[in-house]
């Protein structure tokens, strides 16, 4: 048995990870480590949130939680507005086989494309 991949693939230009065979926009690489690691936090706390009050059935806490878990993503760059100037369009939540990667992911091999199945605990759009 292969050894499970830890790090979920990546496109070769480093905006989108694949998962489950699915694109999702990573986080601004231009994004400094400090402020980074604290929207990554605030990120957390507000999934947490979200977990609280869908176990309390707070329909007003799980609003603005999820709000949170919105705010955090898009100042990290994966919602919103693209980090990225060039113009490239985004394809967030494309099949990556039905995107402007579908050669690239296409010629994978086949143990990688099928190890980007199972990389990650849940799909990233918390």
């Amino acid at each position: 048995m292969a050894a499970a991949q830890l790090d979920p693939l990546a496109t070769p230009d480093g905006r989108y990870i694949v998962v489950r065979g699915r694109l999702w926009r990573r986080s601004d690489p231009a994004l400094d480590p400090a402020a980074r690691q604290a929207l990554v936090n605030a990120l957390m706390a507000a999934r947490s949130a979200v977990r609280s009050a869908l176990r309390s059935d707070d329909a007003r806490a799980l609003a603005a939680a999820r709000a949170q878990v919105h705010a955090a993503k898009v100042s990290l760059g994966e919602r919103g507005p693209v980090w990225w100037s060039d113009g490239a369009p985004d394809q967030n939540r494309r099949m990556a086989k039905n995107s402007s990667y579908a050669d690239w992911f296409a010629a994978l091999p086949e143990d990688q494309r099928l190890a980007c199945s199972s990389c990650g605990r849940s799909a990233p759009g918390g």
